[in-house]
């Protein structure tokens, strides 16, 4: 039973991490990216997302519960994983612990993050470009949200690699190592809009 049981959260952990979550990042880093175009397109992308109809259904059971409970377990796991890099330096086993490291930096970020700008808004404060402006007017922070990104983009495509796997769609080593240039291109494209959009703000 305990196996089962492990073997579902497991499954659940990686779904979640592409259905909803990797896509809810995708859409995030597009609506920041409005940020290159100037101030008014970004509040512009930023106040329709707010005004989205069920925004507070969406949120909660969209956003904030798949994530939390993508966040707790994958903590969980990167706790308990045993890590064989240091005895076998092959590409995967590294991107193993990666994998483990940029999730444990992700979810330091993604606290952070919430905490300067929902809860933030639900305290009053508008979410707009100068918000992010002055967040990230501070090299500190500039630097500790450019960190973030880098690490939520690779954990997620990265981690779209392994959810490939897990859920049966790239079974062959020829699949695999297809899949493994796809995720790298994805990683390395939602890199550059993500660096961007946060440059477009300093």
């Amino acid at each position: 039973m305990a196996g089962n049981r492990e073997f579902f959260n497991r499954k659940l952990h990686s779904l979640l991490g592409v259905i909803p979550v990797g896509l809810f990042l995708t859409q995030h880093l597009v609506v920041n990216h409005f940020a290159t175009r100037g101030e008014e397109a970004f509040n512009n992308a930023s106040h329709f997302m707010e005004s989205l109809p069920f925004k507070i259904f969406l949120e909660v059971f969209i956003i904030f519960l798949p994530l939390l409970y993508h966040a707790i377990y994958g903590v969980y796991i990167a706790f308990t994983a045993k890590n064989n890099a240091g005895r076998y330096s092959y590409f995967r086993n590294w991107m193993f612990v990666l994998q483990r490291v940029t999730g444990i930096i992700t979810f330091i970020f993604v606290i952070w993050h919430v905490w300067e700008t929902r809860i933030a808004a639900a305290l009053g404060a508008e979410v707009n470009f100068q918000m992010m402006e002055n967040i990230l007017s501070n090299p500190l922070m500039l630097a500790f949200y450019i960190i973030g990104i880098i690490s939520a983009i690779f954990h997620f495509a990265n981690g779209l690699w392994s959810f490939c796997i897990s859920w049966g769609i790239t079974m062959t080593p020829r699949s695999q190592q297809i899949s493994t240039y796809v995720t790298m291109i994805i990683f390395v494209a939602l890199s550059v809009v993500g660096v961007r959009a946060l440059l477009a703000f300093v």
